[in-house]
């Protein structure tokens, strides 16, 4: 999530030069010299952060106008005897090779210089596939798995997920086709900020909260002999009274109960939620209508893919990103604070967080008085100058509806906004779709048996099989901005890679780089908080909806997952 201000990368890569520097332990100048020879990978002008001037990474300077683009690039295999390092420099991305034995020690003066050791493509490849999982559902109900992967840019990480099967019976919901009950599947994605604890929140109550508000309207719906189901509208109410409801005891009961506990340590625990802050995005679906319904709280996103008649695939976006730049979320804010230029600036909500919706930030939400009060006694921060009729961000979502088609292979893809900032909804669902073709491909040779037969295909395509077409108004949908930041070309195909079993790492591999290797390698080994100038915290699910059997077993997808490895992989959530 995206907090401080937007500026220039050269000029912020200037301010946090003093935050972290790391360096190789210079045994004599002329071997520090001779092991960082000015021999520049082509990361150099895919990272760089403009149009500013480059440097050598040789120990001496040389001229300011050296064009790193000039130099040979690193060969892709390097010899045994040197190792590929990254320097960072005047705000500036480089590779080079230096001694494979030469020690790595933390360099204490300030001479602008960080260099870090690059992880090998393989040293790559295992850090995307860290948190990675894959369950395999037989439930019968529509879906048939479901990827995970979270990669850290924070740390600890800010983001969070879930993913749960809530088995219903049809005293409750009327099931379909003489079953005694029905699934309520749930996926969701909380894209934190300004720390972990609104995220965790998230992860721990929200499907609880909006679980039991389905609960109780589907219930009510049985009572009436003139209704099998809710109203649709009714179904939508729940899901949002489940989320504002959590976001009061988020805000507003926490500070009650600090009042009344009267206590640092108390309030240190209770505020954490509240004085940090979440975007949500959470799914759910009820197999006995085969709908799905996408609740958005913040600017994480979901995208379904359906497969038409040419073989190829569609992305439709199934939320809208929520930021003070969204021109609908604008025009709300300024409808509801009438009177106030500043209700929203550069696309932020008086003129610094991002999101329009979210959970807690309680300095949007709080009355002066209420974060004078906390501030004072426990743990508040300043209210911002502008204050003066909060709240000016909600946790009530904008809920979408969407006719799930099993039969037809539907996929969607649910994911924090540090992949929409680096891919486009079509790159995404087209990635997918070729990750699917050579899934089948190979399971022709293996015994995948989650893989239907509308997934085949006869041959594999050279390019994205995606269906490029209008999808109406894109206002809500902002631009992939780390392409323009790292400088890679637009709808360029060929960049992109299949090289993973979990299609949620798939999908992150590709963003952070795909066929270029030193890129990928490049972004995963600058530790945090370097790392967050260039990449967010990524949280990616996709979820399969198919005609799978009913075993009525959820279980760990091995091949795919990272921790099934060591025998102590996630147990199935039902």
């Amino acid at each position: 999530m995206r907090l401080s201000r937007r500026v220039s990368i050269p000029v912020a890569l200037g301010v946090g030069a003093a935050a972290l520097y790391y360096g190789y332990e210079q045994r004599t100048a002329q071997s520090t010299s001779a092991a960082f020879a000015p021999d520049v990978s082509p990361v150099s002008q895919a990272l760089s952060g403009g149009q500013g001037r480059s440097y050598s990474t040789a120990t001496t300077p040389v001229s300011p106008t050296h064009n790193p683009s000039s130099l040979p690039a690193v060969p892709e295999t390097v010899p045994e005897s040197v190792r590929k390092a990254l320097i960072v420099e005047q705000g500036q991305l480089f590779t080079a090779q230096i001694p494979a034995d030469q020690p790595i020690s933390k360099e204490t003066d300030f001479s602008g210089r960080k260099v870090l050791e690059m992880l090998t493509p393989e040293q790559a490849s295992a850090k995307l596939r860290t948190n990675e999982e894959s369950y395999l559902v037989g439930r019968g109900e529509g879906v048939v798995r479901y990827d995970v992967v979270q990669i850290p840019s924070n740390d600890p990480i800010e983001d969070d997920h879930i993913e749960k099967i809530v088995e219903v019976p049809n005293t409750t919901a009327a099931a379909s086709d003489g079953k005694t009950s029905s699934d309520w599947m749930f996926w969701g994605v909380f894209d934190g900020h300004s720390g972990w604890t609104t995220s965790a929140k998230l992860r721990q109550t929200l499907v609880s909260y909006v679980a039991r508000e389905l609960n109780s309207t589907y219930k009510s719906a049985l009572q009436d002999p003139k209704l099998t189901t809710p109203s649709a509208d009714a179904v939508d109410a729940a899901i949002k009274k489940g989320f504002t409801k959590l976001d009061n005891e988020i805000v507003h009961e926490s500070v009650a109960k600090v009042l009344k506990a009267q206590s640092k340590v108390v309030a240190a625990e209770i505020l954490a939620p509240a004085l940090s802050g979440s975007c949500a995005l959470l799914s759910f679906y009820d197999s006995r209508s085969k709908e799905l319904r996408v609740a958005c709280t913040g600017d994480s996103r979901a995208v379904l893919g359906r497969r038409g008649s040419s073989g190829k695939w569609t992305a439709t976006a199934l939320s809208v990103d929520q930021t003070g730049g969204t021109p609908s979320e604008d025009a709300r804010l300024r409808a509801e604070h009438p009177g106030e230029p500043h209700v929203t600036m550069n696309g932020r909500i008086l003129g610094g967080l991002e999101p329009s919706r979210a959970f807690g930030d309680a300095i949007y939400k709080w009355s002066a008085e209420t974060q004078e009060k906390m501030k004072r006694n426990f743990f508040g921060r300043n209210a911002s100058k502008y204050l003066k009729t909060p709240p000016y961000v909600t946790a009530e979502p904008v809920v979408t509806r969407t006719q799930i088609e099993p039969a037809n292979g539907d996929f969607v893809v649910m994911a924090t906004d540090g992949l929409w900032e680096m891919l486009t909804n079509e790159e995404v669902v087209g990635l997918v779709g070729q990750w699917l073709e050579t899934q089948a491909s190979d399971s022709k040779a293996s015994s995948t048996g989650w893989l239907t037969s509308w997934f085949n295909s006869s041959q594999k395509a050279s390019s994205l099989p995606i269906e490029h077409h209008d999808q109406g108004d894109g206002s809500g949908q902002r631009a992939p901005i780390r392409q323009q930041q790292w400088g890679v070309p637009s709808g360029k195909d060929q960049r992109f890679v299949t090289e993973d079993k979990n299609a949620a790492t798939h999908l992150v591999r590709n963003a952070l780089g795909g066929k270029d290797k030193d890129m990928l390698s490049a972004l995963l080994t600058l530790p945090s908080p370097y790392s967050r100038r260039y990449r967010d915290d990524l949280t990616v699910q996709v979820i399969f909806f198919g005609e799978g059997q009913g075993s009525g077993r959820v279980e760990l997808n091995k091949e795919a997952s990272a921790t099934a490895a060591n025998g102590n992989g996630p147990k199935a959530k039902l």
